[in-house]
């Protein structure tokens, strides 16, 4: 019988064979469970590190991918902060890589997985419709992290972390609708966006259906696929459209606050006041939007939460633990001067 080898090591273990290495030198960032149990599988089967073996910890990569599809969306870039700062308190570091709106994600990480030394990747936008099989020829562990969630939908397990945005969605437009608005006007994502554009439409509509409010479509606006995704162009352009069409509506809901700042501008530019005119609800939490005039009324996505659950599940994998995770969070909304109450 040949001798057993690190790779058997790491399969019987369950395990990547860069873990292995960082239980056999004693790595200070291995989960000790898994260096306990890799060990006694070593003892079991006698087996002996070589010395590319032992070496394998020093010439290996301490770097991430950051695999973001929305590279402009301002949210993204607010985390990419944050990732830096986490990252580097454990002594890791990553690169960027854009993923175009119609490239397949699974495809492009595949990619880069030849190209680069790689412990991990944390996938940031999309939608979680990644093959499991696709994604399982990485070779390396993997988060999603802020990749919408179909929660009626059956998905493959995984490593998760993200929001379920048609829930906060509803409880955005259940705020508009308890403060007496009836004509809510939304500003969402493109037709054909099945991602986070669709599910905050649908919060929007099961908001109206439980306040009595029926469905108007002449109150959906899509974003511009000429323009910059959830950027204020578009939700000026948008806003600026749906003001001439003369379309009646108290309260405008843009799904990002960068759109709701187009949606100021559009407003403004119309002689119109916000909140008397026109009152105005955003989405995500932008530092930005306590700044624009007025205050903007808006959901905030735990950003720091986030980022932080995702490199915590992604070292757990790298260390060897294979439990499937999908955490939800919890958005919170910011009620600031942007929204009036109407008295009927």
């Amino acid at each position: 019988m040949s001798a057993i080898t690190i790779k058997d090591i790491a399969k019987i273990c369950n395990v990547g064979i860069s873990t292995v290495s960082r239980a056999i030198n004693d790595d200070p960032g291995i989960n000790k469970n898994t260096q306990e149990r890799i060990l006694k599988v070593i003892e079991e089967y006698h087996y002996v590190p070589n010395n590319s073996a032992r070496n394998l910890k020093m010439t290996e990569s301490n770097t991430i991918a950051l695999l973001i599809k929305g590279i402009d969306n301002q949210f993204f870039q607010g985390m990419l902060k944050i990732y830096e700062a986490e990252l580097k308190k454990i002594e890791y570091s990553f690169l960027i890589h854009a993923i175009g709106e119609d490239q397949d994600d699974a495809s492009v990480a595949l990619e880069l997985t030849k190209e680069k030394r790689l412990k991990g990747i944390i996938f940031l936008g999309g939608l979680m419709r990644y093959s499991k099989e696709k994604l399982s020829m990485l070779g390396i562990p993997y988060v999603l992290c802020t990749v919408a969630v179909n929660m009626e939908q059956p998905r493959h397990n995984s490593l998760s972390v993200s929001i379920n945005d048609e829930k906060e969605s509803y409880k955005a437009v259940d705020y508009l609708c308890k403060k007496g608005h009836r004509k809510i006007a939304i500003i969402t994502g493109k037709q054909n966006d099945y991602a986070v554009g669709k599910l905050r439409l649908d919060g929007y509509k099961r908001a109206l259906q439980d306040n009595g409010i029926q469905y108007d479509s002449g109150l959906v606006r899509y974003m511009k696929s000429d323009l910059a995704e959830y950027s204020v162009a578009n939700g000026y352009q948008v806003t600026k459209e749906l003001i001439e069409s003369g379309v009646e509506c108290t309260a405008i809901y843009a799904i990002s606050d960068l759109m709701a700042l187009g949606v100021y501008k559009a407003v403004f530019e119309a002689g119109k006041r916000i909140p008397e005119d026109y009152s105005v609800m955003g989405f995500d939490g932008l530092e930005v939007a306590k700044y624009f005039h007025p205050s903007l009324t808006t959901m905030e996505q735990p950003c720091s939460q986030m980022v932080k659950h995702s490199i915590e599940l992604l070292m757990e994998a790298i260390n060897g633990e294979t439990e499937e995770k999908q955490m939800i969070l919890d958005a919170a909304l910011q009620e600031r001067d942007s929204v009036a109450e109407i008295v009927n």
